[in-house]
């Protein structure tokens, strides 16, 4: 087995205040004497106001820790692959749609098996007066269907579409999330998450599953699954699945506001104290 870290950020094209970065723009590059490679396309270097997201493709039998995550808040969804995550002391099996959250004190390392791992990275300090949570929850997938929202209307700027998706809250500060959050987007054919702003957070989340929408300042963009969206704290987003019919197929989305936003779980009527 192969360990590598990394640190810093690698060629990314700047975000302003809001993008969408596709899966075809990634720069990847490949890491010291590894197979494994590495894009970032969000970062504080490129513009974001406290989020970095990276995109790791481990090679097989090689392992990836970024540099400096015990000292931060990590979220990481496996995109494809299968190998094994560590948090701190504690390791679990992952694949596809398995989701891992690291708090500040334990290091994060992820573990390709013999087909490779790809995996989207979240990470941000944690904010001064902000403490890890007593008990958080290291594991977890975007399935988890334990703590929702449902019908969401949006923060006012935008009508809110009727049919609405339903949010899995994966990780949040009621299983010991301290600052970044992990919220899954369901949207059915037809549904929407409707458009709304965080005006403290800026927000970094992926089309994770099929072909959909985001919506981003002022308009409604394709996307598909890989695909990046980036807004600055105070910019309108969303995401909808316009497709209908027989053939069509849930599009689904996660990641979240960085620090997280109270107002998303008093919206599903819960707290945002960390447990």
């Amino acid at each position: 087995m192969t360990r590598t870290s990394a640190s810093g950020t690698l060629a990314a094209s700047p975000l302003g205040d809001a993008r969408i970065v596709t899966a075809a723009e990634f720069v990847f590059a490949p890491l010291p004497g590894r197979r494994t490679t590495l894009a970032t396309p969000v970062s504080p270097a490129a513009g974001a106001t406290h989020v970095t997201l990276h995109v790791v493709r481990i090679a097989a039998g090689e392992s990836f820790s970024p540099d400096g995550s015990v000292g931060e808040e990590n979220t990481a969804v496996v995109f494809d692959g299968r190998g094994t995550a560590t948090v701190g002391s504690r390791s679990h099996r992952v694949e596809r749609s398995h989701a891992v959250y690291a708090p500040t004190g334990q290091a994060l390392d992820l573990t390709a098996d013999a087909e490779g791992l790809t995996v989207y990275i979240w990470r941000t300090p944690l904010a001064a007066g902000r403490r890890p949570g007593t008990d958080p929850e290291p594991f977890s997938t975007l399935w988890d269907e334990t703590t929702q929202l449902r019908g969401f209307g949006g923060t006012g700027q935008i009508a809110p579409d009727g049919d609405r998706a339903t949010m899995n809250f994966v990780f949040w500060p009621g299983n010991g999330s301290s600052q970044l959050c992990l919220h899954c987007g369901i949207q059915q054919p037809g549904q929407t998450f409707n458009v709304h702003l965080h005006p403290d957070s800026d927000e970094a989340f992926i089309a994770f599953e099929g072909i959909g929408q985001m919506y981003l300042r002022d308009r409604w963009i394709d996307v598909a699954a890989g695909d990046v969206l980036y807004a600055a704290p105070g910019v309108l987003h969303g995401a909808r699945n316009p497709h209908t019919g027989p053939d069509a197929r849930r599009f689904v989305t996660c990641g979240g506001p960085s620090p997280y936003d109270p107002a998303l779980y008093s919206a599903a009527g819960l707290s945002s104290d960390v447990r």
